[in-house]
């Protein structure tokens, strides 16, 4: 079951480049990635050492509007493509319908496979086994156990609403936290979301996931 739809709250424009990532030697790569991506991927270009590597995010409230994403995607690629060798999207569908892997097509730029963030965090074949069996859970990376309070709770109005949450999450039976690193911090915040939304907990260690082996290969050439 996909997270449930609603308009971004006001927020600051997330569009940002990490320009304390140098890039140097051959072979410039410019990974354009979620903001919700953004601090993942910084680590692995920094454990990697992959120095011609460079980051550029689009917002990562856009997940609420995905019909945005595409046409981001393009105006960026249009924007840097004379200034990399090679151009990498750090997204997978994630809503929009197919629209994303068109553009990436038409444009000859590569894309990590699979729905969404969910799915490649976990791996994309090990998410696709459970199929059926986890069509009533809502899913956290860590990126959503440190925003859930602005991606979550404010968007769906919960915090002005409280009694909505069963409008929302009544269909919902367990919140599985897809943790990226080992932060007791961020398993607490998840358990508080569980809670929050009357739901019960699970936490999965994946680290980084498919997202690890695409960006490896797209900064190998």
């Amino acid at each position: 079951m996909s997270q449930p739809a609603a308009r971004p709250p006001a927020l600051d424009d997330e569009r940002l480049t990490l320009e304390g990532l140098p890039t140097t030697g051959p072979g410039r790569l410019l990974v354009i990635a979620c903001g919700a991506l953004a601090h993942e991927i910084t680590a692995l270009i920094r454990a990697n050492g992959w120095g011609h590597v460079r980051l550029t995010c689009l917002p990562a409230i856009w997940h609420n509007t995905p019909e945005q994403i595409a046409k981001g995607v393009e105006d960026l690629v249009a924007r840097h493509r004379d200034d990399y060798e090679t151009i990498f999207v750090a997204y997978a569908d994630c809503g929009t319908g197919g629209a994303l892997q068109k553009a990436c097509d038409r444009l000859g730029v590569g894309m990590i496979e699979g729905p969404h963030c969910y799915s490649f965090f976990e791996g994309n074949a090990t998410f696709a086994a459970h199929g059926e069996d986890e069509i009533t859970t809502f899913y956290l990376t860590d990126f959503l156990a440190r925003q859930f309070e602005a991606f979550v709770i404010r968007p769906l109005g919960l915090d002005r609403y409280p009694d909505l949450r069963d409008t929302y999450f009544g269909n919902y039976e367990k919140l599985v936290y897809l943790a990226q690193t080992r932060d007791p911090e961020l398993d607490r915040r998840a358990r508080d979301a569980a809670a929050r939304l009357g739901l019960a907990y699970e936490r999965r260690q994946t680290g980084y996931g498919d997202l690890e082996t695409a960006l490896a290969e797209a900064a190998r050439g």
